[in-house]
């Protein structure tokens, strides 16, 4: 009984001390729990507060939308208002040039008028020529001849069928301008009787900041305008075998296709892809005259022989003459193709087109004289010196010589490795009609003999991109050519 008393007080004793254990970890399981349940608080307490913060935030999102939207709405208004303001500007402008253009026309119908009865009056006066200043008495010697020749059919008959044989002439004549008044010319530009081969590169300069299109020497063989996708003409310096800058011309709207120094050396007119030919004057940065009227990319813009004169062809399939002192057009030409250069002789336009013919437009009548068909979109046309002998490059890869006497293909020239890099890839005779000469896509030259049609030289090195235009000075001493990667390249 004993024992059993002493065992069940044991186990009552050990019974405890587990009771006390279980109570001490309860009691630091609901510290824990307390511990918990404040963090919990303080987590409510912080989500609330998020919860608070996004509200507010949302609410300045909603209104920042609204804003926007109504900030877009306006400038899509502001947009179609300037949109619709540039649409009315253009149609004023050209309502403005067409009444211009007419008041022009009207002006200058009566200019006829006035100086036809004028001349009629003379006519019919008697005067002694022997009485009369010279000036005045060669206008009357004129008026009379001309006279004379309404007089005798059988000469105009002769005349008319000499006219159809050849229906183009480049002899220089008198009294075709309105009216019957001589025409004011260009000085003629002296040229070389031999023009030397060029051998090497001497000078090499990344002159733009894109492609250069166009290369074009002055008068004196010492002044060179380059003109490039960057808008802008570098008008150069050829001093002892090396390219000096003399002057940039800015201003230009669109990538410069073609330039042209007139024979005085005194203006530049350059082709630009904004529908436009742009005049500047040497020795002013800006443009002078803007000539706006073709719906297309211009390609070329060439100087007439007569002063303030100039023709331009484009895209749009027309070809147009300029008066650059009134700065205005005085004939449009439809000439029915994708127009890509343009060259200029006595009284007649000759253009190279997209539909693989040249064509041949007199400027005293509408029509066109002569059409001569080649293989291959012609790029670019050369005109010699002496004006009887034509130049035509087109992407069959050849060069063509046309003797314009019998209009008759007279050469055709080819080589192995060249290649048109481009349309406006531009071909061109020495100044003394020696040799042809054109850059090829591989950025080589090719110099070929026009009288024996044998290919004289290739001149390979600076260019290694494609050759876009090359020009030959007009003392025959030196040759620039430009191409696709920036390159000016002087040669002699």
């Amino acid at each position: 009984m004993a024992y059993q008393v002493v065992e069940k007080s044991s186990a009552l004793g050990t019974q405890q001390l587990q009771l006390e254990e279980r109570q001490g970890r309860l009691a630091a399981l609901e510290a824990r729990v307390a511990q918990l349940q404040e963090a919990r608080a303080q987590q409510a307490q912080q989500v609330a507060k998020q919860r608070a913060q996004n509200v507010v935030q949302r609410a300045a999102y909603e209104d920042l939308r609204v804003r926007a939207e109504e900030q877009e709405a306006a400038l899509r208004r502001l947009q179609e208002e300037a949109s619709y303001v540039l649409e009315q500007l253009v149609q004023l402008k050209a309502l403005a040039a067409t009444e211009c253009n007419l008041r022009l026309q009207r002006q200058e119908r009566a200019n006829q008028a006035r100086v036809s009865q004028e001349l009629k009056k003379a006519a019919k006066q008697t005067v002694s020529i022997s009485e009369l200043p010279d000036s005045l008495g060669k206008g009357i010697r004129e008026g009379t001849e001309t006279l004379a020749l309404a007089t005798e059919p059988d000469s105009l008959e002769s005349e008319a069928c000499e006219k159809w044989k050849r229906p183009f002439s480049f002899k220089k004549r008198r009294g075709h301008s309105i009216g019957g008044v001589p025409e004011q010319r260009y000085q003629s530009i002296p040229v070389c009787v031999a023009a030397q081969l060029p051998v090497q590169a001497q000078e090499v300069l990344d002159a733009h900041l894109s492609e250069v299109n166009a290369v074009c020497f002055g008068p004196n063989s010492s002044l060179l305008a380059t003109g490039g996708a960057d808008r802008l003409i570098h008008l150069w310096n050829v001093v002892g075998g090396r390219l000096e800058p003399k002057q940039t011309l800015e201003g230009a709207g669109g990538s410069i296709t073609s330039v042209d120094m007139d024979p005085s050396g005194s203006q530049v007119l350059a082709a630009t892809y904004n529908q436009a030919a742009q005049l500047w004057k040497v020795g002013e940065a800006h443009s002078k005259e803007t000539l706006s009227g073709h719906k297309d990319k211009v390609t070329a813009a060439k100087f007439k022989l007569t002063r303030h004169q100039a023709v331009t062809g484009s895209r749009d399939r027309t070809v147009k003459e300029w008066d650059l002192g009134r700065a205005y057009c005085s004939r449009t030409i439809n000439v029915l193709s994708y127009c890509n250069d343009v060259v200029c002789g006595d009284h007649i336009i000759i253009s190279g087109h997209n539909d693989q013919k040249i064509r041949f437009w007199d400027s005293r009548g509408p029509c066109c004289t002569q059409v001569i068909p080649v293989q291959g979109r012609v790029t670019s046309l050369s005109l010699s010196h002496d004006q009887l002998h034509l130049l035509s490059c087109s992407r069959d890869d050849t060069l063509k010589v046309i003797d314009l006497r019998v209009s008759n293909i007279r050469q055709v020239f080819r080589a192995d490795g060249f290649k048109c890099g481009s349309d406006w890839t531009k071909a061109v005779f020495s100044p003394d009609r020696r040799y042809a000469l054109a850059g090829s896509w591989d950025g080589a030259l090719y110099i070929w003999d026009v009288d024996t049609g044998t290919l004289e030289s290739t001149l390979r090195g600076p260019h290694c991109a494609a050759v876009n235009a090359v020009a030959w000075c007009y003392s025959g001493s030196h040759v620039v050519s430009v191409d696709q990667g920036r390159k000016v390249a002087l040669w002699h």
